[in-house]
């Protein structure tokens, strides 16, 4: 599991030149050494994304290595049409939901029922924010937010994980999700939809102290 700490949002700079590109050409090029960097440039943030999505460390290093080892494998199949970390960001994606579809789990039935790529967003679900007189810690809140990312089925999972938390933009967690952009944006929808719904239930039945306004604000999911 990903402390709890580590779940920020990254704010991405404006799109420039890919600068893993003389790196991975001389890789292509049969430097393992130039391999190697990419792999201590990336290993952090892919750990970070497959842990977030499999909520099992052992499982997660298992993906990573994979889609490190799969990315060496089929260095000379990327064309520079993406960014490398956005093509080695898919190949981590998909060894980590192939690890969950292993594991059968009941997803939300709400998620399931919906189509991803129509394009239509889910009914508006009541705002989840608790009243200023509740109060959460910093910490709490990012452990009660990691364990409601839990229950969300992978798909959903993974686009808010790469939207919300990476900072990915649209065409980058498209792109990097095999996904068309308008599917993106309706999975990142009903994912902070469904998200709201869960909260809404948890606060409303449990106590705690009073929120500061900059918490509430802090768990408002990009609503």
């Amino acid at each position: 599991m990903v402390l709890a700490s580590e779940i920020t949002q990254v704010t991405r700079a404006p799109s420039l030149p890919d600068p893993d590109l003389p790196l991975v050409q001389a890789a292509k090029e049969g430097s393992i050494t130039a391999f190697g960097e990419l792999v201590k440039r990336h290993e952090r943030q892919m750990f970070r994304i497959a842990c977030n999505l499999l909520h099992n460390r052992e499982d997660a290093q298992d993906a990573v290595q994979e889609a490190f080892l799969k990315s060496f494998q089929k260095l000379s199949q990327f064309q520079a049409k993406s960014r490398f970390s956005t093509w080695l960001t898919r190949i981590t994606v998909n060894e980590a939901l192939s690890k969950l579809r292993k594991e059968p789990v009941q997803w939300s039935s709400l998620a399931e029922e919906r189509r991803d790529d129509d394009g239509s967003l889910p009914k508006e679900i009541v705002d989840w924010a608790p009243s200023p007189e509740t109060q959460y810690s910093i910490l709490e809140l990012h452990e009660i937010l990691e364990k409601t990312l839990a229950r969300l089925r992978p798909g959903l999972r993974a686009v808010f994980l790469l939207r919300d938390i990476e900072g990915f933009s649209l065409e980058e967690a498209a792109q990097s999700l095999g996904l068309s952009v308008s599917a993106v944006k309706a999975r990142s929808c009903r994912a902070r939809l469904q998200l709201r719904e869960w909260l809404t239930c948890y606060f409303r039945n449990h106590e705690h102290p009073p929120v500061s306004q900059s918490h509430t604000e802090y768990l408002s999911l990009g609503a």
